[in-house]
């Protein structure tokens, strides 16, 4: 049987986050230097083509910053999804020093299996000036309730999330799409909180890992939200089929990302793929992200076409505070006309 990791996975630290022991990666020097791996098995979301991606955007970042001095922080992360990496072999992570400077420090990672290339990112890192510094600078508002008033952020108690997404090492709110009856996707917005479970202790590198992972989280999928598109593995016909458990837990998740009663989507056109292609994260402020505190995620689409779509989507803290800022471009193809059954889609 395979190995999923090169080396046997430590029991997770207790005095971590879930987070950091899911994005935990090991040193490899014995095969070269700047080499690391997946220190445990990454998450394979049921149904996907490959792993989640987010955990692969996070390693890499977790990777290129051990090989940066410690007061540097990265502002940029440039990424390409190539291959759907499989959760059963392991990942080993090249890191390439490309310049070092006195500002500004330029890695690039490349994630292989089976040595072949399935993700490929360029980071750059900046060194933190000293706050007293004169600059220019503006910032994105956080967005506020019509009626003016700051959104306001769930408890700290856990929230009732929906059972499919009870697990995970993050902690969400229901998703709210505004502006939502609007004939124009591009019109509306999602949002939703969200932060990391448990307390983070691996400092502000262990905190922008963390953002890095759940920026992928639903950013395509917006695409879905804001279209009404069908996205179940079932015909909308067939809800009545299903299991009352199914039915329920089903209704359940879709309330929850904002697209209210499932027969509503009866008669809608359904993805038939969705792939991301690239992601980009500006990181605003990366010393004062605390991903384990409640972040406001904000997506808009300002287009979608020719079988692809581009999301936008701005991360704030709590307070207020614009932490990033990031793109992603995504395949998204429709089921088509029974008549073109049959006829195999290829990317």
């Amino acid at each position: 049987m395979a190995r999923v990791t090169l080396v046997k996975p430590p029991p997770p630290d207790p005095n971590k986050a879930p987070i950091e022991n899911v994005l935990e990666v090991t040193e490899l020097a014995v095969l070269g230097p700047n080499i690391f791996t997946n220190t445990r098995q990454p998450w394979h979301p049921p149904g996907a083509r490959g792993i989640y991606g987010g955990s692969v955007i996070a390693m890499c970042l977790a990777a290129g910053q051990r090989t940066v001095p410690a007061d540097f922080s990265p502002h940029s992360c440039h990424c390409y999804f190539l291959l759907a990496g499989s959760g059963d072999l392991p990942i080993l992570f090249h890191v390439e020093l490309v310049r070092d400077g006195k500002s500004f420090a330029t890695r690039t990672v490349q994630a292989r299996q089976h040595g072949r290339c399935i993700f490929t990112t360029t980071i750059s890192f900046v060194r933190q000036r000293p706050s007293t510094d004169q600059v220019v600078s503006h910032a994105y508002p956080m967005p506020r309730l019509p009626s003016g008033a700051p959104i306001p952020c769930p408890p700290d108690s856990d929230t009732q999330e929906p059972d499919l997404v009870v697990g995970s090492p993050f902690q969400s709110g229901p998703i709210t799409i505004i502006n939502a009856a609007s004939p124009h996707a591009h019109e509306k917005k999602t949002r939703q909180w969200l932060r990391a479970r448990g307390t983070i202790a691996g400092g502000t590198a262990a905190h922008l890992a963390a953002l890095a992972y759940v920026s992928d989280s639903y950013f395509i999928g917006t695409i879905t939200r804001l279209h009404r598109l069908w996205r179940f593995p079932f015909k909308a016909e067939e809800l009545d089929n299903l299991p009352e458990d199914m039915q329920r837990r089903v209704a359940q998740l879709n309330e929850w990302e904002g697209l209210g009663d499932l027969r509503d989507l009866v008669g809608r056109p359904s993805i038939g793929m969705m792939v991301s292609l690239d992601h980009t994260i500006y990181f605003h402020e990366p010393t004062r992200v605390k991903a384990d505190e409640w972040m406001l995620n904000e997506m808009e689409s300002p287009w979608a076409g020719d079988g692809r779509g581009v999301v936008t989507q701005r991360i704030f803290s709590k307070d207020g505070v614009l932490l990033a800022t990031c793109v992603q471009e995504g395949l998204v193809r429709l089921k088509q006309e029974e008549s073109s059954k049959g006829k195999e889609s290829k990317l």
